[in-house]
This record gives structure tokens, sequence and C-alpha cells, in this order.
């Protein structure tokens, strides 16, 4: 990581050999790097940029995990990798454990290119995800606020990597969302970049440079209810076990723990 701090000029005291260097494919050209956490120092997440959501309820989807906080068996930072890793363990009524990390109290953004390199956890009723909502939620309620699902993956369906939109007129209860998927075969063992590129126009979603879906404001519409882009979402990463989706064909109770590394998240704007 120490060659891109020095490129990016967050960090002093670098080679000359080392300012010789490429910098990443994955940094946009017209785009400065405005937010990031590199995951290198061991323990908890650091506090400043993440958040808990703590709760076994459900959310909606009928999960089997709870969500845990301040917990390392959860959330921690390892090798330079953050871990949210679900296990299998009865804690507050629930069967699991598992955590959702969320920027929503610390930093939120309005248009860029959020990315995340992670390597995503195989096994059927594993359900990952890297994604965004609208700062509004807590005055508008969901879908209304907007979500941008920059990666999903359900272990049923290995390698098939989902990009999403949802609003309050095109969103998965009214199965009406819009998607795009693409197959990387080897996410579950290998470690790969999920973005969006996301504009006042167009939100733009890639694994690895390939761009593989677009949401555009043009075909969408204009009104809030169609596109509400427009506005701050903040980031959550987490790992679900089971529900409506992620445990569509069952939950195999002989694969846990199961863990999401996630090697970095970057902010360009």
């Amino acid at each position: 990581m120490l060659h891109i701090l020095c490129l990016l000029g967050l960090v002093t005291g670098c080679s000359a050999a080392t300012d010789t260097l490429s910098l990443p494919a994955t940094r946009p050209a017209t785009r400065q790097l405005v937010w990031s956490d590199e995951f290198d120092r061991p323990g908890l997440p650091d506090s400043a940029r993440w958040q808990y959501e703590v709760g076994g309820n459900g959310w909606g989807n009928n999960e089997r995990q709870y969500y845990t906080a301040r917990r390392p068996e959860n959330a921690r930072v390892e090798a330079g990798n953050l871990i949210i890793e679900a296990r299998r363990e009865n804690w507050q009524g629930s069967s699991y454990t598992s955590a959702r990390l969320t920027t929503r109290q610390s930093r939120s953004w309005t248009y860029g290119r959020i990315e995340a390199r992670a390597k995503l956890p195989a096994g059927v009723g594993t359900w990952p995800a890297i994604w965004m909502l609208g700062n509004n939620i807590g005055t508008v309620g969901w879908p209304r606020c907007g979500e941008l699902d920059i990666m999903e993956h359900v272990g049923y369906d290995e390698g098939v990597i989902h990009g999403t939109t949802h609003t309050e007129v095109y969103n998965h209860v009214k199965h009406t969302e819009k998607t795009g998927t693409l197959t990387i075969p080897d996410a579950t063992s290998a470690f790969h970049v999920y973005a969006i590129d996301w504009t006042a126009d167009q939100i733009d979603f890639y694994v690895d440079e390939q761009r593989y879906f677009s949401a555009k404001k043009s075909e969408l519409g204009r009104s809030a209810a169609e596109w509400p882009f427009d506005q701050p979402f903040y980031l959550l990463l987490n790992l679900a076990v089971g529900g409506n989706w992620g445990g569509a064909k069952g939950v195999d109770e002989t694969i846990w723990p199961r863990r999401m590394e996630i090697d970095y998240v970057r902010v360009y704007q």
C-alpha cells in the first residue's frame, strides 16, 4: 500500500524509485482521492470512519444473522485487510453473527468514483454486499432515499456479480429494480475491484475496469422518485446469512465461519 499512498501524496519521504511507479488503473485521471481506508492498522475498524448497524430483526429480508458492534470475531483488520466474518453461533436470539459497517455518521458523498477491492465468501447462504444509501433515509425512508448496490453476490450462484439501483419507482419489492450482472469465476478465491462511477446523469458499474451496467437519468426519469441520486449517499459493508435472496436455496449449515475480505475502499471526486 505504501507506494500507492506515496503516489497520491498522502505520505512523505518516499524514495525516487517509488515515485516512478505508475498510478493504479483504478484511479480516474480527472479525479482526486478524497477519502479512503487502506486497512493497514490491525484491530477493530477505524471508529473515525466506520460505525456499526446492530441488530437481528431480519433487516426486512428475513436474514438469519445478528449484526454485532465492536466485536473482533465479526469485524476486524488483519494482515492489511478488513475481515467481515459471519459465524454460526447463538446470539441475541439469532443463530448467526456478522457485522454491518457504515459511514452514515461520518462521511457521505454526491457523485464520484467509489471502489473497493475485495474477495468474496463462497458457500450457499452467504450474501455479501458493498453498497450505498441516501442520507435522507431517516426522513423519507426506503426506497425513496435511493440505493446503489456496488456489489452483491449470493453463494448459491457463485461468481455472478450484481450491480443494482433501487428507487421509489424502480425497486426489488416491485420487481422493477434496474440491475446488471457479470460473471467472475474466481470472485471467491481472488481479489477484484468493484466500483461505480457516478455523475449527475449516469451511474456506471464496473469490475476490474470492465463496465457491465449503466443506469441513466435520461432513461429512468428525472423526478426524485425515479432518480434520487443527486444527493449525498453513505457507504455500507456487510455479510448477511440467508434471507429472501441469499437464502433462496437454503443455508449450508456446515461451512461456517465465512468471511468477506476487503483490501481497501476509496472515493475519488
